[in-house]
């Protein structure tokens, strides 16, 4: 097979409407937009407005705001962490290869503490909680805060 041989698969596409093509089509002479006003003319940009009335989005209250400094972080739970093999030293990138999690976010890994921890494990990430941290101690793992 070629590239040039390549067609999408039976009825998963439809043809674009054709406007303006004679009125056979049924979509000719106004081009479906009907008889004058606002919307037939080209160019109408009425989306938003109520007729003179105070629209909507701007009757509404602006609520909140978008912190510039707020962290992002991957976030994992022990129980999840509770898979893996005794004595693994474990990383934000060791747990993207084997799926547990997506993907790493821009401030790295965060371990939270819900959930039972089995395994002895040396746990590697930008943050902990003090529960994560007491239940992976419990278990003679080691923590280590990377920056």
């Amino acid at each position: 097979m070629k590239l040039h041989e390549l067609k999408p698969a039976a009825n998963s596409t439809r043809a674009s409407k054709r406007v303006g093509r004679g009125t056979g089509s049924g979509m000719g002479k106004t081009s479906t937009m009907g008889h004058k006003g606002q919307k037939a003319r080209s160019g109408s940009k009425k989306h938003g407005f109520e007729g003179g009335q105070m629209p909507l989005a701007r009757r509404l209250p602006k609520r909140g705001f978008t912190n510039i400094f707020a962290k992002e972080y991957t976030v994992i739970n022990l129980s999840a962490l509770d898979c893996l093999e005794n004595d693994t030293i474990v990383t934000a990138s060791l747990l993207k290869e084997l799926g547990l999690i997506s993907k790493i976010k821009k401030d790295g890994l965060k371990v939270l503490g819900q959930g039972e921890l089995t395994k002895k494990l040396t746990v590697r990430a930008a943050k902990f909680s003090n529960s994560a941290k007491d239940a992976i101690e419990a278990q003679g793992g080691r923590v280590e805060v990377m920056d």
